[in-house]
Parts: C-alpha cells; structure tokens; sequence
C-alpha cells in the first residue's frame, strides 16, 4: 500500500452488501445502499439497495434491462434468505434486506468500529473482496488495522501511537448519506 483512500464513499456498500452473500460479478449492482429510510421507514437492521432501473419507459432497451433485472430479482435478490420487501420508484427499484442475523455487526457499524465485526462478519467482507488488489488490501486494513499501522504511519507522517488510540482506519459512515431520502407517498405514486 502505497497511499490511503482520503474520499467518502458510502460504507454500506462496501461493509454491509458482502452480507448478502452475493457474488461479486453479478448482473446488476446497487448504485447506492443505505441502512435507513428517512430515518424510519424500515425496521432498524436493514438494509435498502437502490438499483437504477426505470418502470415507465418506452425505449426497448430499457424494458429489455427492466426484464432482465426483474428474472435477476427473482433468482437472487426475492431467493435471498435476507430479502425483506421490495419497492420502487420511476427509477429505481429498492430492495429492502433484514440484517439482524447482523445486529451486533451493524451496531460497531454505526459506531465506526469495522475491527471490532465479528470474525464470520469479518470473512464474509474478505471473501467477498477477494486476496488480491488494492480493494482487498483497503479493506484488509480497515478488518485489522493493527497489521497496518506502521504503514498509515509512514504514509501520514504520524506516531503509530496515535495510530493505536484511535484504532481504526476507516471513518465512521457519514449517517445523512447513509439515509435515502425518498418518502412512501413519493413511492406509491409510482406503483
């Protein structure tokens, strides 16, 4: 590793979706997740993957990919053994997964706290990311920062001291992005 990741990027997408036990690779891929709903549409525990998919649309590539994306729904998202509900807007359609099997990850989630994941949460992360590549190793470091804290240390010119009390190597998710915006009455138009 020869530099840090410095931009925000959404952590349930990166900590929570391998949850799902979904292989990398798949057809379709959430463009965001989220682990609330304007703060209390979905029972705590949860977390919502928005696809971009249109519903009302006369361009036959659209309704193509709508199809395919609904025969991807059924096969791996609605088979899920954590698939909650489904919803939709005239973009988007929002998958809804009961993480409580989770909850005790989900609250270290919450606090920032990714070392302290449980061991199984922990290798669900790292298979799902794989052993090799940068992303592998990012993650690696925020699993198990203390195997890299002399190089975060050399990389910021810091003490691995200060390293150590703060622990982790990864900040915490930013709750407000963390939160999709949309409320039921905008969905129901749509239905």
């Amino acid at each position: 590793m020869k530099q840090i990741y410095r931009s925000y990027f959404q952590k349930s997408k990166v900590f929570l979706y391998p949850l799902l036990g979904i292989k990398k690779g798949v057809r379709f891929v959430p463009i965001e997740t989220y682990i609330e709903w304007n703060h209390s549409i979905v029972p705590e525990n949860m977390l919502v993957c928005a696809y971009a998919i249109k519903q009302n649309t006369n361009d036959q590539e659209e309704i193509k990919r709508k199809k395919e994306f609904d025969a991807f729904s059924k096969q791996y998202l609605e088979k899920n053994e954590l698939y909650h509900s489904k919803h939709h807007t005239n973009n988007l359609e929002l998958i809804v997964f009961d993480l409580s099997f989770f909850k005790n990850d989900l609250k270290k989630f919450k606090e920032g706290k990714y070392s302290e994941f449980s061991l199984i949460t922990k290798r669900i992360i790292m298979e799902f990311f794989g052993n090799k590549g940068t992303i592998s190793e990012y993650m690696e470091s925020y699993l198990y920062p203390e195997k890299y804290y002399d190089i975060y240390s050399n990389i910021l010119n810091i003490p691995i001291s200060t390293l150590e009390e703060v622990k982790e190597l990864c900040d915490k998710p930013d709750l407000n992005k963390e939160d999709f915006k949309k409320s039921i009455i905008e969905l129901e138009l749509f239905k």
